[in-house]
């Protein structure tokens, strides 16, 4: 799964600066006053920076940004829809900002809005036209999903390590070796999985738009218009992926488990279990870390095992994949300027239901065929995800 990744960097209130600064009035800058589309393309391009981030869906790509995420998916006509919508406000108030808390509370909405977006995009890639699309799965049969998932995910990767090393624990006398075995067959376990998946056809399809939307990314922290020749100028792989955020988690729970002992197997299984949440904190803390550090040296050492385990979770995508990921990154960035945005591609760009992501704002479009919105955010406003 990918999760995404995104810090604050300045607060809503700060629109209004950045608005009246490019010279328009608030906020009839972002209602009923006409712009000129260059005056639109300034207004985004002058918005306090941000970090974006997002994951890859079925043929599409999710981005996550200060106060809004857009999904941009290819339907099998060869058009593009996208949309965008507020993210709720649980996950975008005061506790981001607590130190090992929004650890907690970056991944419960990655869990949530990842499996929200992959089954929208799942019913908007199955029927062709603007408005057309097989119904979504029940709400109920989607929390479903993700318990079982939840389920299996924790038995594989946690107790199952757990389990297998219980095999050779006569043969081992250091409850620390113990432990640390214990964690290097979790690690095998996540590498063979994701290595595994990637030999599927539509996993690998997922696998390019993943490595999309990174470049996308890329682009924009470079200060780059969303152009797909600017695109194509970065590499696929990304320091705050979710890639690296599982990595991540992995090898902190090889330090955390490692000084446990070795009690009866109810309260190892029990303590890998009751600890996810605290393994996934710290996990996240040294993520961000690195994203905002990223010359550092010390954050290079973090960020190198996640870049080298995105070579099997990233590939090379189509330019067509491309200017999906760009249209999810332009809607992001529009709606957090409080605009609507014309995709430079050809594409549906339907709204969502009445109250679900209208800006009520102006449509921003760009100044002639293939030229893109004026560069976004990064990864995702208000906190990050545990990857882009």
């Amino acid at each position: 799964m990918e999760t995404l990744d995104y810090f604050f960097v300045a607060p809503p209130s700060a629109c209004q600066d950045w608005v009246a600064s490019a010279g328009f009035d608030f906020p009839a800058a972002i209602s009923k006053q006409r712009l000129t589309n260059g005056d639109r393309q300034r207004a985004v391009a002058e918005q306090p920076r941000v970090t974006y981030g997002g994951q890859a869906v079925i043929e599409g790509v999710m981005i996550r940004g200060r106060e809004y995420y857009s999904l941009a998916v290819r339907r099998p006509d060869g058009h593009i829809f996208h949309y965008n919508e507020r993210l709720n406000t649980a996950f975008t108030g005061p506790v981001r900002r607590i130190p090992l808390l929004r650890g907690v509370l970056v991944l419960l909405e990655t869990l949530l809005l990842g499996i929200k977006t992959l089954n929208r995009s799942a019913a908007l890639a199955s029927v062709e036209g603007p408005n057309g699309g097989k119904e979504e799965i029940p709400g109920w049969l989607l929390a479903l999903t993700l318990i079982v998932s939840l389920t299996l995910g924790v038995g594989i990767f946690f107790i199952l390590p757990l389990l297998v090393v219980r095999i050779i624990d006569p043969f081992i006398a250091s409850d620390v070796v113990s432990n640390l075995i214990e964690g290097a067959i979790r690690l095998v376990i996540l590498v063979a999985y994701i290595s595994g998946i990637g030999m599927m056809k539509d996993i690998r399809r997922v696998f390019a738009y993943h490595g999309a939307e990174h470049m996308a990314v890329h682009t924009y922290e470079a200060g780059l218009d969303l152009t797909v020749e600017n695109v194509r100028k970065f590499n696929t792989p990304h320091p705050r992926c979710g890639t690296a955020f599982l990595l991540t988690v992995v090898l902190v729970s090889i330090v955390v488990f490692a000084f446990l002992g070795r009690p009866d197997l109810e309260w190892r299984i029990l303590s890998r279990i009751m600890l996810i949440p605290v393994v996934a904190a710290i996990s996240y803390e040294f993520i961000r870390f690195s994203g905002v550090h990223p010359t550092w040296t010390i954050s290079k050492f973090i960020a190198g095992p996640g870049l080298w385990l995105q070579r099997l979770t990233t590939r090379q995508p189509e330019d067509d994949q491309i200017e999906v990921a760009i249209t999810a990154m332009g809607s992001a960035v529009a709606a957090d300027a409080g605009l609507q945005y014309d995709s430079p591609f050809e594409d549906y760009g339907v709204p969502p239901a009445s109250g679900e992501g209208d800006t009520g704002a102006d449509a921003v479009s760009p100044e002639g065929e293939g030229d893109d919105v004026a560069d976004g955010p990064d990864d995702g406003g208000d906190g990050e995800t545990a990857g882009v």
